[in-house]
This record gives C-alpha cells, sequence and structure tokens, in this order.
C-alpha cells in the first residue's frame, strides 16, 4: 500500500510541474500558438476600434488610425474623375483615334505600293513533250522581283473616301461631346441622390432622438401614475420602428455612395464626405433660350446634320464606281536558268476600268439616295424629339422650382404642429397617438422637402444634358446681336 501510495504521489507532482512548465512554454510563445490565445494585435477589444473622433459640421466619425482616410468631395471633383475614369469617356476617345487612322488609311491610296518577290519553278512541258516525244523540264529561277505602282488619278473616287472618313471621324467626336455630357448628367444626379440620403439619414437621426424622448416622458408619467401602461408600449414600438427606419437610411447613404463611385468609374473608391449640402441652385433661362442654345451645343443635334452629309457624300461615291483609274507601273527582276543568269525590267503607265456591271451600279445608286433620304427623315425626327426632351425637361424644372416654397411652407406647418403635439402631450393634456401622427407627418414633411429640392437639382441636370451645356448660375450667354438687341428694346422702353 505505501508504494502505492508513494507512485501515485510522485504522477501527482510529476502533472503539476508538466502544466507549469507548459504554461510557462505557452505564454512566452504565446504568437505561435494556435487557438491557445487571443492574439491582441489582430483581433482587438471593441472598445479599441470604437469611432472616437467626430466631425461637428458633418457629423461624420473617423477612426483614428485606421486604413480608410476620409477626405471632403465636391461635386467639381466627382465631375473630373469621373471624366478620367468613366470607361464610356475612354471607350468613345479610343473610337476617336481609330477613325482618325482610317483617314489616313484612305489617303494611302495615293502613296506608291511597294512589293518584292523570290522564288524558284520547276516546269514540265506537257504538249511539247508529248509532240516531241521527250521530257521537257525547265527550271526558272528568281532572285528577285521589286515591283512598284503609283495611282496618279482616279477622278475623286479617293476624294470622297477621305470626306466620309472626315465627316465619320466628326461624328465620333460629337459621340464622345454626347457621351461625356451623359456622364456628366449621370454623376450629377447620383450625387444629388447621395446629397439626399445623406439629408434623409439626418431626418432618421432626428426622428430616434425625438422618439427617445417620446418614450423617456411616457415612462416618466407611467412611473409616476398619471398614464397607462399602453403609452410606454406604443412608444416603445415607435422607437424601433425610428431605429429601423435608421438602419435602412444608413443603407441607402452607402447604396448611394456605391452608385457614384460607379458612375465616376471608381467602384473600389474609399469612403469619403460630402462637402456640401443639399440645397436649391436658382435656374433663370427660358425655353426659348434653351432652344437656342442646344442648336448650337446639343451633340445630337450636330451627329443628325453630319449623318445626312455622310448619306450625300456616299451617294457620289456610289455614282463613281465605274470611273477608271490612272496608273504607272515598274518592276526589276533578276533570275532565269539561274539565280543571277539575266535580268529584265519593264514600265508603263495605264488606263485600269473596273469590271462594271450596270444592274449591280443602278441599284447601288438607288440605295445610296434611299439611305439619304432615310438620314434626312432621322434628322428631322431627331431634332423634334430634341425640342420635346427640352420642353419636358424645362416644365418639368419648373414645376420642382415652383414646388419648393410650398415644400418649406408644409415642412414649417408639420414642425409647429408637432411642437404644439409635444407640448401638450409634455404637460398631460394630449395623448401619444396625436403625437405620434405629428411625428409622422414632420418627418414625411422634412423628406418631402428634401425630395422636392433633389428633384429640382435632378431636373436641372436633365435640362443641362437636353441643350448640352452647363448653366453657371442659371446664366446663358448669348450671341452679340441678341444682345444688342434686347439692349436697344430696353432702351426703348424706358425712353
Amino acid at each position: 500500500m505505501k508504494k502505492i501510495k508513494l507512485i501515485i504521489t510522485l504522477l501527482i507532482i510529476i502533472s503539476l510541474t508538466q502544466n507549469s512548465i507548459l504554461a510557462a512554454f505557452w505564454s512566452k510563445n504565446e504568437t505561435k500558438s494556435l487557438g491557445n490565445s487571443i492574439q491582441q494585435e489582430e483581433y482587438p477589444e471593441s472598445k479599441d476600434v470604437e469611432p472616437n473622433v467626430e466631425d461637428a459640421m458633418t457629423e461624420t466619425k473617423v477612426i483614428v488610425g485606421g486604413v480608410e482616410e476620409v477626405m471632403d468631395i465636391t461635386l467639381e471633383e466627382c465631375l473630373r474623375c469621373a471624366l478620367g475614369n468613366n470607361p464610356r469617356v475612354q471607350s468613345a476617345l479610343q473610337d476617336v483615334f481609330a477613325s482618325d487612322a482610317r483617314i489616313r488609311q484612305a489617303w494611302s491610296a495615293y502613296f506608291p505600293q511597294l512589293s518584292w518577290q523570290t522564288g524558284y519553278t520547276k516546269i514540265k512541258q506537257l504538249q511539247l513533250s508529248d509532240a516531241l516525244g521527250r521530257n521537257l523540264i525547265f527550271n526558272y529561277y528568281v532572285l528577285g522581283q521589286i515591283s512598284a505602282s503609283q495611282m496618279l488619278y482616279d477622278f475623286g473616287v479617293t476624294q470622297n473616301v477621305v470626306t466620309i472618313r472626315k465627316l465619320d471621324n466628326l461624328g465620333y467626336k460629337i459621340t464622345l461631346t454626347g457621351i461625356v455630357n451623359d456622364v456628366i448628367c449621370e454623376v450629377k444626379k447620383a450625387y444629388f441622390n447621395l446629397q439626399y440620403a445623406l439629408e434623409a439619414r439626418k431626418v432618421a437621426e432626428e426622428m430616434v432622438t425625438r422618439y427617445e424622448s417620446f418614450y423617456n416622458q411616457a415612462k416618466a408619467f407611467y412611473i409616476s401614475g398619471t398614464s397607462p401602461k399602453v403609452d410606454v408600449t406604443i412608444a416603445e414600438v415607435n422607437l424601433s420602428n425610428s431605429k429601423l427606419m435608421l438602419i435602412q437610411a444608413e443603407n441607402a447613404v452607402d447604396i448611394a455612395m456605391a452608385k457614384l463611385n460607379n458612375t465616376m468609374g471608381l467602384p473600389y473608391s474609399n469612403k469619403y464626405r460630402i462637402s456640401d449640402n443639399l440645397r436649391y441652385n436658382p435656374c433663370n433661362i427660358t425655353l426659348n433660350e434653351a432652344i437656342e442654345t442646344a442648336k448650337e451645343s446639343r451633340p445630337e443635334f450636330q451627329l443628325a446634320e453630319i449623318k445626312v452629309e455622310e448619306a450625300n457624300q456616299n451617294v457620289k461615291l456610289v455614282k463613281k464606281s465605274y470611273f477608271p483609274t490612272i496608273t504607272v507601273e515598274g518592276q526589276y527582276q533578276k533570275g532565269g536558268r539561274s539565280w543571277t543568269s539575266n535580268y529584265g525590267y519593264n514600265f508603263g503607265g495605264y488606263l485600269n476600268f473596273p469590271t462594271i456591271n450596270a444592274m449591280l451600279i443602278k441599284n447601288e445608286i438607288k440605295e445610296a439616295k434611299a439611305l439619304h433620304s432615310r438620314e434626312q427623315a432621322n434628322a428631322i425626327n431627331t431634332k423634334n424629339n430634341i425640342y420635346f426632351e427640352i420642353q419636358e425637361a424645362y416644365y418639368s424644372m419648373i414645376e420642382r422650382k415652383n414646388s419648393i416654397p410650398v415644400a418649406f411652407l408644409g415642412l414649417k406647418q408639420a414642425k409647429e404642429n408637432y411642437e404644439l403635439s409635444y407640448g401638450r402631450y409634455k404637460v398631460g393634456v394630449g395623448n401619444p397617438i396625436e403625437l405620434k401622427e405629428a411625428q409622422v407627418q414632420y418627418q414625411d414633411a422634412m423628406l418631402k422637402y428634401y425630395n422636392t429640392l433633389y428633384l429640382f437639382n435632378t431636373a436641372r441636370a436633365n435640362l443641362e444634358k437636353f441643350i448640352g451645356k452647363n448653366l453657371a448660375d442659371g446664366e446663358v450667354k448669348l450671341d452679340v446681336d441678341f444682345n444688342n438687341k434686347t439692349s436697344k428694346k430696353k432702351s426703348k422702353k424706358n425712353s
């Protein structure tokens, strides 16, 4: 028995010693452990990474020492980023470069053509071999054969092709302008949408604060015995719903920022702050001024006229399908029975007529004329659609402009109604249902006001897109004659 107790005691001592050694080992090598201890460097406490710096101006929290570096950004900076990074702009720019190269390809018809050839040919004459009764085999060597040809004149065919390519190049440039115009409009809309989402989030945060005050007041009344438990329950439900709306508003901000980043061509951009708030930018342009500006600046308006001229040039080109070309050619050869046994050359000028199919050429001309008439009709349709788009955007902007003071008045009235309802409830006269309705009306009025500002700025961006020109402070610079006429009219009225 004594031996057994001694053995058990020794085992316990060895086990305790082993555990202390392992504990010391793991404490010294905790960075190399696998799941035995939490590494504070990789998994810090939540309190260590909470936002602890707040910008009082924008109410945006920044993590000190974080990877993301928050910066302020304006609409002009967003537009510059979009024009430099949007893939649609880059694609249209490459189309311009490609069409410019096609112009030089068309001019290449006036440049000389050179070719060089070498080879070996073995020939057995079938007819002579059969007539003479023996095989006649010839070996023909060509050490080098250099050929050169130069087209002197083709009666305007190349000139027509070059003109069509130039018109095509001009069309691509105008298309690039139109794409830039579209991208600018999309960036503006996305920027205004982000501004609206930020304002909606502020409204949601304010509602959470107000519902918390409502809940605290209801809870105080219940504790004092002046209101039933149902008032506290209603306040709790309202507070929970307001927190849910705040979560949705924050998610809407993230989505709006992602949309703006995608529009700029920077989908992986870090987070940033919007330096200005959603506001009213006056626009005093008239409908006639918008239409006259579109005639000079709208890319689609100019592109329609270019397509008509391009179709007209194509008709002229098809009519020259049977025209000849004047060329000179020269050739020098060295070879013969051996690689250097002999040489030869030829030189001459030629008037080359193409193979003429009268039926084909006649119907090609008919097709080109029909396409020309089609482009004329398309140009008229494009101009009509432009007029309609301008009118629609203009009247929509006027509607939003007139809605802003009405929405602001509704916001003011809803705020007064809420303050009266909250005052009545605070002194114990009002009821929670009345206060909730006032809060909902106040929230809806704020969102409606910000939405009206957003719709006005969006309508203005659409109008700028449809006239093809940005409006600086709502002003459009007209030509000198128009300004002189208006000044003369004003002077006559004054006199």
